[in-house]
């Protein structure tokens, strides 16, 4: 099985779809989150679910506990298909891991359509968090008090005892990110957040827009951490006019960076 494979799943492939939409799930979660959004999307947007390790048909693997080690790995994955345009969705620690991709991308002369960086606060604003510290007890009730699973799979011991260790190294490596000081993006950043998140206020979410360049939206959406659960028709409506019109906008540069350029520019970086 090559890289690509192992991290992303494609669940309603688009194979002629103009642009790519690459879906990095919160901490706990797995590539299944955005199966809904394949559906949605396709065929116009081909979606790109990234499944962590640890999880699912990746539970014999060991989690990764550092977001620079995950968005090192998930570049190395992503490169075979950016032979167009790319746009980055991220919720939670899903939005940090998106933004260090996209930082890597674009060291590799990719520049992705936008970053979309949901429910979590802009890079350079640290909090000190340390619930991957707590007993198992202390990181489930963490993870109820979210509601990002369904309560009713952590009343079921087998299943906590088969999720937890995931839950714990993407708690660690959301709350032990070091933002690095770097250039900024080139391309546009969205910030989306519930108005009543408890892991992100609104100055939080609009820090985002000191990370780019380009041009800078903040959408807030009624609900918390996972406001996105009831706010999908309209996030999935904002993704779908942003990169229609990126794929139009790119339609005659279409090879402009394939991926055996990005390849070669990766290999020779690493030298």
């Amino acid at each position: 099985m090559s890289e690509t494979e192992l991290w992303i799943r494609r669940f309603h492939p688009a194979d002629d779809a103009a642009t790519r939409l690459l879906c990095l799930p919160h901490a706990g979660g797995s590539a299944g989150y955005f199966f809904r959004v394949a559906q949605e999307l396709s065929p116009e947007i081909d979606v790109l679910a990234v499944q962590y390790p640890g999880r699912q048909d990746r539970q014999r693997e060991p989690g990764l506990t550092s977001i620079h080690e995950l968005a090192d790995r998930l570049v190395a994955a992503v490169l075979p298909l950016v032979d167009r345009p790319i746009a980055v969705f991220g919720h939670s620690m899903g939005a940090t891991l998106g933004f260090e991709v996209a930082r890597r991308l674009e060291g590799l002369g990719v520049t992705p359509t936008a970053l979309f960086a949901s429910g979590r606060r802009a890079p350079h604003r640290k909090r000190l968090e340390r619930t991957h510290l707590r007993d198992d007890a202390g990181l489930i009730a963490d993870v109820r008090a979210l509601a990002g699973t369904d309560s009713a799979l952590l009343d079921d011991e087998d299943v906590v005892r088969m999720v937890l260790p995931a839950i714990r190294s993407d708690y660690t490596a959301a709350e032990t990110y070091e933002f690095r000081p770097g250039p900024k993006l080139s391309c546009p950043i969205v910030a989306l957040v519930g108005d009543a998140d408890p892991r992100v206020t609104l100055e939080e979410a609009e820090g985002w827009r000191e990370h780019t360049d380009a041009s800078f939206d903040l959408a807030v959406h009624p609900g918390g951490h996972f406001y996105l659960n009831d706010s999908m028709p309209a996030i999935l409506r904002r993704i779908t006019d942003h990169t229609r019109a990126a794929g139009e906008a790119a339609s005659a540069c279409r090879g402009a960076f394939p991926a055996d350029h990005v390849l070669r520019s990766a290999g020779n970086a690493s030298r």
